[in-house]
């Protein structure tokens, strides 16, 4: 059997797709004293002039919204939702399980609290992959397409961004508090990328920065300024040889203007006023020193969804990752716990505010773990089957969907693709995954290719 560790194994390196800077600043540019969001347009200069303008008038589809989170490093799936109770110890793993509310069905030990709302979500544990290494297996869990360097392809997020637009004044496409470098826009135009937080809404005094004026500019004062930008920018598109990429550069504008200005925008990114009745539903876990956010992370994906907010992707490393070569019995009940608690707390909230039919919640990784426990306690990396875990936005109520066979090694029935897996979230936003976008040069491209719906998933 191949061994990843054997490989050197670095880990999971998720660096914000658009580096540290704030996703929109406030301040001083030469004469006009304003710079606006240089991270709306800060990977623009690479192709300012659009291949797919986006702005198709298009009907939603039954999830209006979409919270994907990510379990980054692959998640080994005999410790959360596939455990394998009556295999042998070398492939059952050190933890126990846990029966849920659908009869027969046990969860790992550690998702207790999941395990109790059970009969609201979905778990697929037939996933199928083709790539164990994180990098490759990440591009693909958000474009549809395996890694090539001829063409860079737009991920979910960008993809939803580019055909519906945003709602309420709202960026389309948030990440919080970031996105790896994978899901990005691709052949798209930047602007279609994720509004990224730049903090971590786990932590103290969280705040979205540089969405509020800074001191001394009075909201009179930045209008004067917009209207003199708009004014300088008229007489460039006069004069200017390509008007395309000033207009371009003008979107980036127009969205840091309606979210500086809208203070029902700005609310959406706070988390003041929500009840300790919240914070109890999601928990609040701190775990030697470390506060583990994934609650307060799932609960400002909420309050975002309800909003406005088309789709939020939220990352979750744990307390040390899921890419668990050793010791894993330590490494997933550090950082399961809290995760359990949040995932069950934001279901449970969707379903008594009304929301969870219309927004779809996924739990995905980018691949699994090696069906025998190895020699350091641990896992290595696996993507012929793994598990991943749905609900809302029109996806079937208590069901596991599909099987790995006795040792988690490979499926046993219903495999389902990745590429299957996102034509089917495709297909409940309300967008064919075999439509076409148009790349540099015109080429037409399918959203994803060789990817079908998965009706046994609907509701």
């Amino acid at each position: 059997m191949d061994r990843s560790n054997d490989c050197n194994c670095p880990g999971p390196r998720y660096l914000t797709a658009f580096g540290r800077r704030s996703f929109i600043q406030v301040g001083l540019l030469g004469g006009l004293g304003l710079t606006l969001p240089d991270l709306f347009r800060s990977t623009a200069r690479a192709s300012a002039v659009l291949s797919a303008s986006g702005g198709v008038k298009r009907a939603e589809g039954q999830a209006k919204s979409v919270i994907q989170i990510i379990l980054p490093g692959g998640l080994a799936h005999q410790e959360s939702w596939d455990p394998k109770p009556e295999a042998p110890i070398e492939y059952r793993g050190p933890l126990g399980v846990v029966k849920t509310k659908i009869p027969g069905v046990v969860f790992s030990e550690n998702l207790s609290h999941s395990a109790q709302i059970a009969d609201k979500i979905t778990v697929v544990r037939s996933i199928t992959g083709r790539i164990p290494d994180h990098a490759q297996a990440t591009y693909q869990m958000f474009t549809g397409y395996l890694p090539t360097p001829a063409i860079q392809h737009p991920s979910l997020g960008a993809v939803v961004s580019n055909q519906f637009g945003s709602r309420n004044n709202l960026p389309a496409y948030v990440g919080v508090p970031n996105v790896p470098p994978q899901a990005g826009t691709g052949y798209l135009s930047s602007k279609f990328g994720s509004f990224e937080l730049g903090a971590d809404p786990g932590q103290k005094n969280f705040q979205v920065r540089d969405i509020s004026l800074p001191k001394g500019i009075t909201d009179d004062r930045f209008e004067r300024r917009r209207t003199a930008r708009e004014a300088l920018e008229d007489h460039f598109r006069q004069v200017e040889s390509n008007p395309a990429e000033l207009d371009a550069m003008g979107d980036f504008y127009q969205q840091a203007y309606k979210l500086i200005s809208s203070p029902a925008a700005r609310k959406a990114f706070s988390l003041e006023g929500e009840p300790e009745a919240m914070t109890k539903l999601y928990g609040e876990y701190n775990l030697r020193g470390r506060v583990l956010g994934i609650g307060r992370q799932l609960m400002l994906a909420r309050r975002l969804v309800e909003a406005g907010v088309r789709l939020v992707t939220v990352m979750y490393g744990g307390s040390q990752g899921w890419d668990n070569h050793q010791r894993i019995k330590e490494a997933v009940g550090d950082g399961m716990p809290a995760f359990d608690h949040a995932f069950a707390g934001l279901i449970a909230d969707l379903d008594q505010r009304g929301l969870l039919n219309s927004t779809l919640v996924m739990v995905t990784s980018e691949f699994g773990r090696t069906p025998k426990i190895n020699e350091s306690a641990g896992r290595d990396h696996w993507a012929r089957v793994y598990s991943y875990a749905l609900a809302g936005g029109g996806i079937a109520r208590g069901q596991i969907y599909g099987a790995s066979n006795a040792t988690a090694s490979e499926p046993d029935r219903d495999p389902v693709t990745v590429e299957d897996f996102l034509a089917t979230v495709y297909h409940q936003v309300g967008i064919d995954s075999t439509d076409r976008l148009l790349a540099p040069g015109g080429r037409p491209i399918d959203i994803v290719r060789d990817g079908l719906v998965v009706e046994g998933l609907l509701g």
